[in-house]
Order: structure tokens, then sequence, then C-alpha cells
């Protein structure tokens, strides 16, 4: 049966990536390093929270863009702190209705489930005032989502 993993090309922080990323997630492991003759690594084959991922040391022909995030879905404010503030540490940047660059540039979107069931809600005025609350932010604000 095939497998899918994501692969993300760094210029040559592959596994400072890897290693950062396992550290703001604490649920993962490193699986193997594949190194070239100069010792450094070249693939890192890594999971976080179940998902498997390679890093490729590539060099600096390709940069991330916004074309591609990788999506957390979290539940309440701590976890949304906890894992935004974790990933725009250190040079990160944040955007706009939950989505931020870490350091080296990758996109993430930290999205509460409960901005979910408030843009979902049958009432179109909870869902409206939620829409209109997440356009204003860039950190999800839980509490803000609600009239």
């Amino acid at each position: 049966m095939p497998t899918i993993s994501h692969m993300l090309w760094f210029d040559n922080q592959a596994e400072e990536a890897a290693s950062f990323y396992l550290s703001v997630f604490g649920d993962g492991k490193i699986n193997s390093v594949a190194r070239g003759p100069d010792g450094k690594a070249f693939t890192i084959d890594f999971e976080l929270l179940g998902e498997k991922y390679i890093g490729l040391n590539g060099g600096p022909a390709f940069k991330f863009n916004e074309s591609i995030s990788i999506f957390v879905s979290v539940d309440g404010q701590e976890e949304v702190d906890k894992y935004w503030n974790a990933l725009i540490s250190d040079g990160g940047e944040a955007g706009r209705c939950g989505w931020l660059k870490d350091k080296f540039g990758l996109s993430w979107q930290i999205i509460p489930k409960q901005l979910g069931e408030c843009l979902g809600n049958s009432d179109p005025a909870i869902a409206g005032h939620a829409m209109g609350a997440m356009m204003k932010m860039s950190k999800i604000v839980v509490a803000d989502l609600y009239q």
C-alpha cells in the first residue's frame, strides 16, 4: 500500500527545523537522517502528531510561500497561545486570520475548533460576527469570536 509524506525543502536547516518542530509539538520523533559525505544532513525523516515529513536540505533554489501551509487544529485559547507563540518565536512572524510563518519561512495555521463551530453556526448573526472578528485578527482569540 502506498504511503504519503510531506516533503519540506530547506536551504540547509532541515535537521534544525525537525528538532524545532519536535520541541514545539512534543509528540513526534526523528526516524532517520541521511547524511552526505561531509557529514551534514541531506534528508531527515520525522513525524509530528502522527504525520510523516521529510526535510530536504536542497539548497537555496526554492523558498516556502503561502501557497502551502500546515493546518493545526487545536482546542481553546491555551492551545492557540502555546503553538502560536512557540512557532513565531525566534524570528517567526504573525500573519492574518490564524496564519503565521515560522523562523524557517514555513506557513502554519493555528486554528481553534471553536472558530469552525462559530463560522458554521446556523444563526447567521453568530456566524457573521465570528467571520468579522476573525478577519480583524492575527492570532485567533477565541473569546472574541462570540457575541
